[in-house]
């Protein structure tokens, strides 16, 4: 999957709560469809069709342990959605900032000038 793609993924995959929801259980560790389905009102294929979302973006994997098919967190995907907005938060930090002194400028000429008390 290219990056746009997986991102594109992640970020719709993240959309739902129930899925977030599912993503917090497993930061505890590993956990099988029947625990993941504990905590909400709904059947357990609903909870499959999330947990299928959750696997083609990458958030999670699945292993077999004999009859179980206990279900894990993957980060890589958190990871570059976490990289992707960082870069927009140093953005938008940047131009608050040169807007914060242009202020502050606007409101020393506006005191030089006599025009203001603050």
């Amino acid at each position: 999957m290219k990056a746009a793609e997986s991102l594109n993924a992640t970020f719709a995959a993240l959309a739902d709560p129930t899925r977030r929801a599912i993503l917090h259980q497993l930061t505890r560790g590993e956990a099988s469809v029947t625990e993941l389905a504990k905590p909400f009102a709904m059947s357990q294929p609903a909870i499959s069709k999330h947990l299928k979302v959750l696997e083609r973006a990458g958030l999670i994997s699945r292993r077999r342990d004999a009859q179980r098919r206990p279900c894990r967190l993957e980060t890589k995907p958190l990871h570059d959605a976490t990289t992707w907005l960082e870069a927009y938060r140093r953005l938008w930090e940047g131009r608050y900032e040169r807007l914060d002194a242009l202020l502050e400028n606007l409101k020393a000429e506006d005191a030089k000038a006599g025009g203001g008390t603050s």
